[in-house]
Protein backbone atom coordinates (compact mmCIF):
# COMPACT_ATOMS: atom_id res chain seq x y z
CA UNK A 1 0.00 0.00 0.00
CA UNK A 2 1.83 3.45 -0.96
CA UNK A 3 1.07 6.30 1.47
CA UNK A 4 1.14 9.48 1.04
CA UNK A 5 3.10 11.66 4.07
CA UNK A 6 2.55 15.20 5.17
CA UNK A 7 4.16 18.17 2.78
CA UNK A 8 7.45 19.06 4.60
CA UNK A 9 6.53 22.29 3.44
CA UNK A 10 3.26 22.78 5.67
CA UNK A 11 4.27 24.75 8.65
CA UNK A 12 3.21 23.98 11.68
CA UNK A 13 4.20 26.78 13.63
CA UNK A 14 0.86 28.24 14.67
CA UNK A 15 -0.55 25.31 15.94
CA UNK A 16 0.16 27.30 19.12
CA UNK A 17 -0.74 29.87 21.80
CA UNK A 18 -0.29 33.40 21.82
CA UNK A 19 1.63 33.12 25.22
CA UNK A 20 4.46 30.78 23.70
CA UNK A 21 5.65 33.40 21.58
CA UNK A 22 5.15 36.56 24.02
CA UNK A 23 7.40 34.11 26.22
CA UNK A 24 9.90 34.20 24.12
CA UNK A 25 10.03 37.83 23.13
CA UNK A 26 9.94 39.13 26.73
CA UNK A 27 12.97 36.36 27.41
CA UNK A 28 15.31 37.81 24.40
CA UNK A 29 14.54 40.94 25.88
CA UNK A 30 15.48 40.09 29.75
CA UNK A 31 18.84 38.06 28.02
CA UNK A 32 17.33 34.57 29.27
CA UNK A 33 16.16 32.96 25.97
CA UNK A 34 19.28 31.09 25.34
CA UNK A 35 19.86 29.47 28.82
CA UNK A 36 20.00 25.93 27.90
CA UNK A 37 16.62 24.19 29.36
CA UNK A 38 15.00 21.36 29.78
CA UNK A 39 11.17 20.68 28.97
CA UNK A 40 9.32 17.58 30.29
CA UNK A 41 5.68 16.01 28.60
CA UNK A 42 4.51 14.08 31.60
CA UNK A 43 0.93 12.95 33.45
CA UNK A 44 0.50 13.69 37.19
CA UNK A 45 -2.27 11.05 36.96
CA UNK A 46 -4.06 8.72 35.14
CA UNK A 47 -8.03 9.47 33.78
CA UNK A 48 -9.68 8.11 37.14
CA UNK A 49 -10.10 4.44 37.09
CA UNK A 50 -7.65 3.96 34.65
CA UNK A 51 -5.21 1.39 35.62
CA UNK A 52 -3.30 2.23 32.55
CA UNK A 53 -2.30 4.32 29.30
CA UNK A 54 -0.96 3.93 26.16
CA UNK A 55 1.83 6.53 24.53
CA UNK A 56 0.35 7.34 21.23
CA UNK A 57 1.33 10.41 18.56
CA UNK A 58 4.84 10.22 18.73
CA UNK A 59 5.54 9.98 14.64
CA UNK A 60 3.09 13.02 14.09
CA UNK A 61 4.71 14.79 16.97
CA UNK A 62 8.07 14.01 15.07
CA UNK A 63 6.29 15.41 11.82
CA UNK A 64 5.12 18.39 13.79
CA UNK A 65 8.71 19.16 14.49
CA UNK A 66 10.19 18.73 11.27
CA UNK A 67 7.31 21.37 10.13
CA UNK A 68 7.93 24.01 12.85
CA UNK A 69 9.07 26.59 10.54
CA UNK A 70 7.58 30.60 10.18
CA UNK A 71 7.43 30.73 6.82
CA UNK A 72 6.23 34.06 5.15
CA UNK A 73 2.67 33.41 6.02
CA UNK A 74 2.71 32.28 9.48
CA UNK A 75 5.23 35.70 9.74
CA UNK A 76 2.29 37.91 8.03
CA UNK A 77 -0.28 36.66 10.18
CA UNK A 78 1.84 37.72 12.95
CA UNK A 79 2.35 41.14 12.84
CA UNK A 80 0.96 43.34 15.09
CA UNK A 81 1.20 40.36 17.68
CA UNK A 82 4.97 40.33 18.17
CA UNK A 83 7.89 42.88 17.73
CA UNK A 84 9.95 43.37 14.65
CA UNK A 85 13.17 41.89 16.39
CA UNK A 86 11.18 38.26 17.41
CA UNK A 87 9.74 38.07 14.05
CA UNK A 88 12.79 38.35 12.74
CA UNK A 89 14.05 35.60 14.55
CA UNK A 90 11.26 33.33 14.12
CA UNK A 91 11.68 33.67 10.66
CA UNK A 92 15.19 31.35 11.59
CA UNK A 93 13.70 29.08 14.07
CA UNK A 94 15.02 25.69 13.58
CA UNK A 95 14.94 23.22 16.56
CA UNK A 96 18.44 22.26 17.09
CA UNK A 97 17.86 20.67 20.73
CA UNK A 98 17.55 16.64 21.86
CA UNK A 99 14.09 14.95 22.73
CA UNK A 100 14.35 11.75 24.53
CA UNK A 101 10.79 10.05 24.67
CA UNK A 102 8.59 6.47 25.19
CA UNK A 103 8.43 5.02 22.17
CA UNK A 104 4.96 4.81 20.25
CA UNK A 105 2.54 2.28 21.50
CA UNK A 106 4.79 1.53 25.09
CA UNK A 107 2.35 1.81 28.18
CA UNK A 108 2.62 5.00 30.76
CA UNK A 109 1.93 5.75 34.18
CA UNK A 110 1.87 8.83 36.69
CA UNK A 111 4.46 10.95 36.33
CA UNK A 112 6.08 8.94 33.04
CA UNK A 113 8.30 11.26 31.43
CA UNK A 114 6.89 10.35 28.06
CA UNK A 115 9.40 13.21 26.43
CA UNK A 116 12.18 15.18 27.65
CA UNK A 117 13.03 18.15 25.53
CA UNK A 118 16.41 20.05 25.84
CA UNK A 119 17.41 22.65 24.10
CA UNK A 120 17.70 26.57 24.63
CA UNK A 121 14.22 28.01 26.39
CA UNK A 122 13.42 30.16 23.53
CA UNK A 123 13.56 27.04 20.95
CA UNK A 124 11.54 24.27 23.50
CA UNK A 125 9.13 26.59 24.65
CA UNK A 126 7.29 26.92 21.56
CA UNK A 127 7.09 23.42 21.27
CA UNK A 128 4.67 22.46 24.11
CA UNK A 129 1.48 23.49 22.64
CA UNK A 130 1.83 21.18 19.29
CA UNK A 131 3.25 18.53 21.49
CA UNK A 132 0.45 18.34 23.95
CA UNK A 133 -2.15 18.81 21.09
CA UNK A 134 -0.88 15.76 19.51
CA UNK A 135 0.03 13.55 22.73
CA UNK A 136 -3.07 14.39 24.59
CA UNK A 137 -5.35 13.94 21.70
CA UNK A 138 -3.78 10.64 20.49
CA UNK A 139 -2.68 8.79 23.39
CA UNK A 140 -6.01 9.20 24.89
CA UNK A 141 -7.27 7.07 21.75
CA UNK A 142 -4.96 4.47 22.05
CA UNK A 143 -5.59 4.16 25.39
CA UNK A 144 -9.37 3.74 25.32
CA UNK A 145 -8.56 1.61 21.90
CA UNK A 146 -6.24 -0.85 23.94
CA UNK A 147 -9.10 -1.60 26.75
CA UNK A 148 -11.47 -2.36 23.79
CA UNK A 149 -8.52 -4.54 22.07
CA UNK A 150 -8.01 -6.15 25.60
CA UNK A 151 -11.57 -6.95 25.97
CA UNK A 152 -12.03 -8.28 22.67
CA UNK A 153 -9.65 -10.65 22.67
CA UNK A 154 -8.94 -12.70 19.46
CA UNK A 155 -11.76 -10.70 18.17
CA UNK A 156 -10.62 -8.18 15.51
CA UNK A 157 -11.85 -4.17 16.11
CA UNK A 158 -12.58 -1.81 13.21
CA UNK A 159 -12.44 1.95 13.95
CA UNK A 160 -15.75 3.64 12.29
CA UNK A 161 -15.85 7.18 14.15
CA UNK A 162 -15.00 9.51 11.45
CA UNK A 163 -18.30 11.14 11.54
CA UNK A 164 -18.20 11.57 15.36
CA UNK A 165 -15.27 13.60 15.29
CA UNK A 166 -13.60 16.39 13.83
CA UNK A 167 -12.06 15.62 10.15
CA UNK A 168 -8.62 16.03 11.11
CA UNK A 169 -9.64 14.24 14.71
CA UNK A 170 -10.49 11.28 12.74
CA UNK A 171 -7.67 10.71 11.01
CA UNK A 172 -5.23 10.84 14.36
CA UNK A 173 -7.69 8.39 16.27
CA UNK A 174 -7.57 5.65 13.39
CA UNK A 175 -4.01 6.05 13.10
CA UNK A 176 -3.71 6.06 17.59
CA UNK A 177 -6.51 3.10 17.40
CA UNK A 178 -4.38 0.82 15.04
CA UNK A 179 -1.40 1.47 17.14
CA UNK A 180 -3.28 -0.04 19.94
CA UNK A 181 -4.16 -3.17 18.46
CA UNK A 182 -7.48 -2.34 16.17
CA UNK A 183 -7.33 -4.02 12.71
CA UNK A 184 -8.53 -1.42 10.06
CA UNK A 185 -10.55 2.09 9.81
CA UNK A 186 -13.37 3.37 7.88
CA UNK A 187 -11.19 6.41 6.80
CA UNK A 188 -9.12 6.57 4.03
CA UNK A 189 -7.05 9.78 4.69
CA UNK A 190 -5.91 7.11 7.58
CA UNK A 191 -5.09 4.61 4.97
CA UNK A 192 -3.41 7.02 2.45
CA UNK A 193 -1.40 8.68 4.79
CA UNK A 194 -0.44 6.38 7.45
CA UNK A 195 -0.99 3.06 5.96
CA UNK A 196 -4.03 1.86 8.13
CA UNK A 197 -5.68 -0.79 6.30
CA UNK A 198 -9.23 0.53 5.54
CA UNK A 199 -12.66 -1.29 5.37
CA UNK A 200 -16.25 -0.91 4.67
CA UNK A 201 -19.42 -1.95 2.96
CA UNK A 202 -22.69 -0.46 2.93
CA UNK A 203 -24.61 1.57 5.45
CA UNK A 204 -28.79 1.45 6.57
CA UNK A 205 -29.35 4.07 3.39
CA UNK A 206 -28.20 1.08 0.56
CA UNK A 207 -30.41 -1.28 1.17
CA UNK A 208 -33.36 1.93 1.95
CA UNK A 209 -32.26 3.65 -1.56
CA UNK A 210 -33.72 -0.04 -3.59
CA UNK A 211 -37.78 -1.07 -3.79
CA UNK A 212 -36.67 -4.77 -1.82
CA UNK A 213 -34.32 -5.63 0.47
CA UNK A 214 -33.49 -8.51 -1.50
CA UNK A 215 -32.24 -5.97 -4.55
CA UNK A 216 -30.01 -4.50 -2.37
CA UNK A 217 -28.61 -7.68 -1.38
CA UNK A 218 -28.06 -8.93 -4.70
CA UNK A 219 -25.98 -5.27 -5.72
CA UNK A 220 -23.78 -5.77 -2.93
CA UNK A 221 -22.86 -9.12 -3.77
CA UNK A 222 -22.77 -8.83 -7.58
CA UNK A 223 -20.09 -6.51 -6.60
CA UNK A 224 -18.08 -6.62 -3.98
CA UNK A 225 -18.57 -10.78 -4.42
CA UNK A 226 -19.83 -12.95 -1.61
CA UNK A 227 -17.45 -12.43 0.71
CA UNK A 228 -18.85 -9.15 1.70
CA UNK A 229 -20.47 -7.99 5.00
CA UNK A 230 -24.09 -7.46 4.42
CA UNK A 231 -26.54 -4.96 7.14
CA UNK A 232 -29.46 -7.21 8.24
CA UNK A 233 -31.27 -5.09 10.74
CA UNK A 234 -32.96 -2.23 8.46
CA UNK A 235 -36.18 -4.24 8.46
CA UNK A 236 -36.84 -7.74 9.99
CA UNK A 237 -33.74 -9.43 10.64
CA UNK A 238 -34.21 -13.03 10.58
CA UNK A 239 -35.80 -12.38 7.49
CA UNK A 240 -32.86 -10.07 6.16
CA UNK A 241 -30.53 -13.21 7.86
CA UNK A 242 -32.29 -15.72 5.01
CA UNK A 243 -32.40 -13.20 1.84
CA UNK A 244 -28.77 -13.04 2.66
CA UNK A 245 -27.66 -16.45 2.36
CA UNK A 246 -30.20 -16.96 -0.51
CA UNK A 247 -28.09 -14.36 -2.32
CA UNK A 248 -25.42 -14.74 -1.20
CA UNK A 249 -25.27 -18.77 -1.06
CA UNK A 250 -23.49 -20.33 2.33
CA UNK A 251 -20.33 -18.92 1.62
CA UNK A 252 -21.45 -15.29 2.54
CA UNK A 253 -18.45 -13.60 4.68
CA UNK A 254 -20.18 -11.88 7.65
CA UNK A 255 -23.96 -10.23 8.39
CA UNK A 256 -23.98 -6.79 10.23
CA UNK A 257 -26.12 -6.01 13.83
CA UNK A 258 -26.12 -2.39 14.27
CA UNK A 259 -29.24 -2.34 16.73
CA UNK A 260 -31.24 -4.01 19.55
CA UNK A 261 -29.64 -6.24 22.26
CA UNK A 262 -26.56 -7.49 20.38
CA UNK A 263 -25.78 -10.39 22.59
CA UNK A 264 -29.37 -11.84 22.40
CA UNK A 265 -29.53 -11.11 18.83
CA UNK A 266 -26.12 -12.63 17.68
CA UNK A 267 -27.05 -15.78 19.48
CA UNK A 268 -30.39 -16.25 17.22
CA UNK A 269 -28.72 -15.19 14.01
CA UNK A 270 -25.99 -18.18 14.95
CA UNK A 271 -28.24 -20.55 14.96
CA UNK A 272 -29.90 -19.04 12.26
CA UNK A 273 -27.24 -19.43 9.73
CA UNK A 274 -26.07 -22.61 11.53
CA UNK A 275 -29.27 -23.79 10.59
CA UNK A 276 -29.42 -22.94 6.76
CA UNK A 277 -25.76 -24.44 6.23
CA UNK A 278 -24.07 -20.80 6.27
CA UNK A 279 -21.49 -21.73 9.01
CA UNK A 280 -18.68 -19.73 8.09
CA UNK A 281 -20.86 -17.17 7.97
CA UNK A 282 -19.45 -14.51 10.45
CA UNK A 283 -20.93 -11.90 12.89
CA UNK A 284 -20.13 -8.14 13.28
CA UNK A 285 -21.87 -5.98 15.79
CA UNK A 286 -21.24 -1.74 15.99
CA UNK A 287 -23.71 0.93 17.76
CA UNK A 288 -22.31 2.89 20.52
CA UNK A 289 -19.71 -0.31 21.72
CA UNK A 290 -16.90 0.97 24.20
CA UNK A 291 -14.72 -1.48 26.05
CA UNK A 292 -17.74 -2.37 28.53
CA UNK A 293 -20.01 -3.52 26.13
CA UNK A 294 -17.28 -5.51 24.09
CA UNK A 295 -16.67 -7.29 27.50
CA UNK A 296 -20.27 -8.13 27.80
CA UNK A 297 -20.94 -9.83 24.44
CA UNK A 298 -17.64 -12.11 25.26
CA UNK A 299 -20.09 -14.49 25.57
CA UNK A 300 -21.75 -14.29 22.65
CA UNK A 301 -21.10 -15.80 19.49
CA UNK A 302 -19.87 -12.56 18.02
CA UNK A 303 -16.55 -12.65 15.35
CA UNK A 304 -15.48 -8.84 15.16
CA UNK A 305 -16.68 -5.40 16.90
CA UNK A 306 -17.02 -1.99 14.85
CA UNK A 307 -16.40 0.80 17.08
CA UNK A 308 -16.92 4.36 16.61
CA UNK A 309 -18.32 7.45 19.04
CA UNK A 310 -16.63 5.59 22.27
CA UNK A 311 -13.63 5.24 20.52
CA UNK A 312 -12.59 8.75 18.97
CA UNK A 313 -13.90 10.57 22.41
CA UNK A 314 -11.26 8.36 24.34
CA UNK A 315 -14.36 6.10 26.37
CA UNK A 316 -14.98 8.77 28.38
CA UNK A 317 -11.81 10.68 28.70
CA UNK A 318 -10.89 12.24 25.51
CA UNK A 319 -7.69 14.28 27.06
CA UNK A 320 -5.14 12.56 28.95
CA UNK A 321 -4.07 15.47 31.07
CA UNK A 322 -0.55 15.78 30.06
CA UNK A 323 1.65 18.84 30.75
CA UNK A 324 4.68 20.01 29.54
CA UNK A 325 6.83 21.80 32.37
CA UNK A 326 10.15 23.39 32.42
CA UNK A 327 12.43 20.74 34.60
CA UNK A 328 15.44 22.14 34.45
CA UNK A 329 17.55 25.26 33.52
CA UNK A 330 20.90 26.54 33.29
CA UNK A 331 22.28 28.15 36.53
CA UNK A 332 24.70 30.90 37.07
CA UNK A 333 28.09 28.10 36.81
CA UNK A 334 26.06 26.90 33.69
CA UNK A 335 25.39 23.68 35.11
CA UNK A 336 21.43 22.55 35.43
CA UNK A 337 19.62 23.74 38.08
CA UNK A 338 16.39 21.50 38.96
CA UNK A 339 12.83 24.17 39.20
CA UNK A 340 9.65 22.99 39.79
CA UNK A 341 5.96 24.21 39.79
CA UNK A 342 4.44 24.31 44.14
CA UNK A 343 0.74 25.37 43.46
CA UNK A 344 -1.87 23.63 45.27
CA UNK A 345 -2.45 20.02 42.98
CA UNK A 346 -0.07 21.17 40.31
CA UNK A 347 2.85 20.30 41.80
CA UNK A 348 5.98 19.29 39.34
CA UNK A 349 9.05 17.37 39.84
CA UNK A 350 12.27 19.22 38.94
CA UNK A 351 14.95 17.74 37.77
CA UNK A 352 15.90 15.83 34.32
CA UNK A 353 14.03 12.49 34.26
CA UNK A 354 15.08 8.97 33.30
CA UNK A 355 12.62 5.81 33.10
CA UNK A 356 12.77 1.96 33.37
CA UNK A 357 10.34 -0.71 33.82
CA UNK A 358 11.25 -2.85 36.48
CA UNK A 359 10.45 -6.35 36.32
CA UNK A 360 10.35 -9.35 38.40
CA UNK A 361 11.74 -13.17 38.30
CA UNK A 362 8.63 -13.81 35.78
CA UNK A 363 9.11 -10.69 33.48
CA UNK A 364 6.02 -9.29 34.93
CA UNK A 365 6.41 -5.22 35.41
CA UNK A 366 6.63 -4.22 38.86
CA UNK A 367 7.03 -0.82 39.30
CA UNK A 368 7.74 2.21 36.93
CA UNK A 369 10.70 3.84 38.44
CA UNK A 370 12.08 7.73 37.41
CA UNK A 371 15.05 8.31 37.86
CA UNK A 372 15.98 12.36 38.78
CA UNK A 373 19.28 13.77 37.57
CA UNK A 374 20.54 10.57 36.62
CA UNK A 375 19.23 7.22 35.22
CA UNK A 376 17.80 4.39 37.65
CA UNK A 377 20.37 1.28 38.38
CA UNK A 378 18.62 -1.84 36.71
CA UNK A 379 18.56 -4.71 39.82
CA UNK A 380 18.01 -7.43 37.28
CA UNK A 381 21.00 -10.10 36.98
CA UNK A 382 19.51 -13.22 34.76
CA UNK A 383 22.67 -14.90 35.35
CA UNK A 384 21.55 -15.75 38.90
CA UNK A 385 17.45 -16.60 37.53
CA UNK A 386 15.87 -14.36 40.62
CA UNK A 387 14.88 -11.30 38.39
CA UNK A 388 14.74 -9.82 35.09
CA UNK A 389 16.57 -7.39 33.59
CA UNK A 390 14.83 -3.84 33.84
CA UNK A 391 13.44 -2.35 30.81
CA UNK A 392 14.80 0.87 29.66
CA UNK A 393 11.99 3.13 28.65
CA UNK A 394 13.48 6.34 26.71
CA UNK A 395 14.86 6.85 23.21
CA UNK A 396 16.29 8.76 21.69
CA UNK A 397 14.25 10.86 19.24
CA UNK A 398 15.79 13.98 18.37
CA UNK A 399 19.38 14.51 18.40
CA UNK A 400 20.71 18.08 17.29
CA UNK A 401 17.44 19.36 15.61
CA UNK A 402 17.38 15.97 13.50
CA UNK A 403 14.86 13.45 14.04
CA UNK A 404 16.74 9.86 14.83
CA UNK A 405 13.85 7.74 16.03
CA UNK A 406 11.22 7.59 13.97
CA UNK A 407 9.22 3.98 13.46
CA UNK A 408 6.96 2.16 11.62
CA UNK A 409 3.24 1.66 12.83
CA UNK A 410 3.89 -2.23 12.71
CA UNK A 411 6.56 -1.54 15.26
CA UNK A 412 4.36 0.65 17.43
CA UNK A 413 1.86 -2.08 17.15
CA UNK A 414 4.18 -5.00 18.22
CA UNK A 415 5.66 -2.43 20.79
CA UNK A 416 1.62 -2.08 22.36
CA UNK A 417 1.13 -5.45 22.58
CA UNK A 418 4.72 -6.49 24.09
CA UNK A 419 4.40 -3.26 26.94
CA UNK A 420 0.87 -4.67 27.78
CA UNK A 421 1.48 -8.39 28.09
CA UNK A 422 4.17 -7.60 30.88
CA UNK A 423 2.03 -5.71 32.99
CA UNK A 424 0.03 -7.73 36.26
CA UNK A 425 -2.85 -9.28 35.23
CA UNK A 426 -5.40 -6.64 36.78
CA UNK A 427 -4.56 -4.75 33.57
CA UNK A 428 -7.22 -6.75 31.87
CA UNK A 429 -10.23 -5.78 34.47
CA UNK A 430 -12.37 -3.35 33.06
CA UNK A 431 -13.76 -2.10 36.36
CA UNK A 432 -12.27 1.44 37.82
CA UNK A 433 -9.11 0.61 39.39
CA UNK A 434 -5.47 2.22 40.37
CA UNK A 435 -2.26 1.85 38.25
CA UNK A 436 -0.88 -1.84 37.97
CA UNK A 437 2.14 -0.59 39.19
CA UNK A 438 3.72 2.13 41.12
CA UNK A 439 5.62 4.98 40.10
CA UNK A 440 8.88 5.15 42.30
CA UNK A 441 11.19 8.17 42.04
CA UNK A 442 14.68 7.32 42.50
CA UNK A 443 18.04 9.62 42.85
Amino acid sequence: MSVVTSSPDTSTALLTDHYELTMVQAARQSGTADRRAVFELFPRRLPEGRRYGVVAGVGRALDAIECFRFDAASLAALEGVVDADLLDWLGSYRFSGDVWGYAEGEAYFPHSPLLVVEGTFAEAVLLETVLLSIYNHDSAIASAASRMTLAAGDRPCIEMGSRRTHEEAAVAAARAAYVAGFDATSNLAARARHGVPSTGTSAHSFTLLHDAEADAFRAQVQTLGVGTTLLVDTYDVAEAVALAVEVAGTGLGAVRLDSGDLGEIAREVRAQLDGLGATGTRIVVTSDLDEHAIAALAAAPVDAYGVGTQLVTGSGHPTCGFVYKLVAREGEDNELVSVAKKSLDKVSVGGRKYALRRRGPSGVAEAEVVGIGEAPADDGDPSTGLRTSDRPLLVPLVRAGEVVGRATLEEARARHRASVAELPRAVTMMSAGEPVIPTVFAG
